[in-house]
């Protein structure tokens, strides 16, 4: 790898691999030591292409699940098995992988925009600007760049654009499944919102079980399934559909909680 290459966005991969190792090595105590990170379907990384791979998960912290999720990448393509021992995975990082993220987030301070460099896709919210609801157009650059991304390598998005849990899934993410066509992964996790401060940048808590599973590709039918039936399979796939609220009430239990009960109900 030449020292001057760039990634589509103009991003030097030298650069872009020295924060990720720098990054990693910080962060690597937050999910094995001071937490306790559970891997399940970390095989499934390896069987994936290189490109046009869009990940979809549940959202609990603006910082702290994307940084797992490099890890746990990483720590997979290296051959480890549902665990991220030993951080030598993070000496040769897969350098193309990108995750979606609100522009707004990815301006407020330094950290934010090192953390920009190292893969965001940043978007404008078409539904809420700086704590207010908004309603905008679809920026165009917006799903250009992702377009992009997913041309280059995977993609992290966050179909529900919150960190609150079983809010809808926005129609965005059905838009680029039927436009792109990308192999598409679920991720469900847990346990990050009772770690850490909303930014995820904080540890608030130590010894919390975090859970991070990965499930096997979305089966999808590109050309026939409409986009509700694309929204519908991603609520489920990543546990946010309205019909698991049925099973466990929320007034009863915390929503970590209550999909901890309803695996076990479940299997």
């Amino acid at each position: 790898m030449g020292v001057f290459k760039r990634n589509p966005f103009g991003h030097l991969l030298f650069i872009k691999k020295w924060l990720i190792r720098i990054f990693g090595a910080i962060t690597h105590k937050r999910y094995r030591g001071f937490n306790d990170l559970q891997i399940e379907g970390s095989e499934i990384i390896k069987t994936l292409p290189d490109k046009n791979v869009l990940f979809i998960s549940n959202h609990q912290t603006y910082f702290a699940d994307v940084v797992a999720m490099f890890h746990v990448f990483n720590a997979s393509l290296s051959g480890r098995q549902d665990n991220i021992k030993n951080i030598g995975y993070l000496w040769q990082p897969k350098l193309n992988i990108y995750y979606v993220a609100a522009k707004e987030t990815m301006q407020e301070g330094l950290l934010p925009r090192i953390f920009s460099y190292i893969g965001a896709i940043t978007v404008e919210r078409t539904w809420r600007n700086k704590g207010k609801d908004v309603q905008r157009e679809v920026n165009a650059n917006d799903t250009e760049n992702i377009k992009l991304a997913l041309e280059d390598g995977w993609v992290i998005t966050f179909p529900q654009g919150t960190t609150k849990s079983f809010k809808p899934v926005r129609k965005g993410t059905a838009h680029i499944i039927k436009q792109h066509k990308p192999i598409v992964v679920p991720i469900v996790i847990d346990g990050f919102r009772r770690s850490f401060d909303k930014k995820g940048l904080r540890l608030k808590k130590k010894g919390i079980l975090q859970s991070f599973i990965i499930k096997p590709p979305l089966a999808i039918d590109y050309e026939n399934d409409t986009i509700e039936e694309i929204v519908e399979k991603i609520e489920y796939a990543i546990e946010q559909h309205p019909s698991f609220l049925k099973v466990i009430p929320v007034e009863e239990i915390e929503a970590s909680e209550k999909l901890n009960q309803l695996r076990q109900w479940r299997y």
